[in-house]
């Protein structure tokens, strides 16, 4: 058994300026900007409810799209689930792996983002 829920909508931007392009998007969605710790360069979060998924702002070098990510507290077993729906594994990165739903949309399982899914995510038994 392991469980799974929305975590994140990544807004993937091809800039050069990720603070310009953060400040875009916090004053387009009405959300201040969350302090962020320089070890992370690539990546701001904009402010949301703890009900609702996280709003992240991430640098990238590929053609900018909006991407959500699967948070679940078993990354394997989740991945699989969703092989088993049709998804494709794309690419594993650092500790997440990127996937390509049946229809094409790229999006991403990773690791809890806000503490334990208990009680606050889908709970999937393991098929075999």
């Amino acid at each position: 058994m392991h469980r799974s829920r929305l975590a994140a909508f990544v807004i993937d931007c091809k800039s050069e300026d990720i603070e310009a392009a953060t400040t875009f998007w916090s004053k387009a969605l009405g959300r201040p900007v969350v302090p962020h710790t320089p070890e992370d360069p690539k990546y701001r979060e904009l402010t949301a409810a703890t009900e609702e998924p996280m709003i992240l702002v991430q640098k990238v070098e590929h053609p900018g799209r909006i991407h959500l990510d699967i948070e679940s507290d078993d990354i394997e077993a989740e991945v699989k689930r969703l092989e088993a729906l049709g998804a494709k594994r794309v690419e594993f990165i650092t500790r997440w792996w990127v996937m390509e739903a049946p229809t094409g949309q790229r999006f991403c399982v990773v690791r809890p983002q806000r503490g334990p899914l208990e009680s606050r995510g889908n709970e999937w038994k393991s098929e075999g």
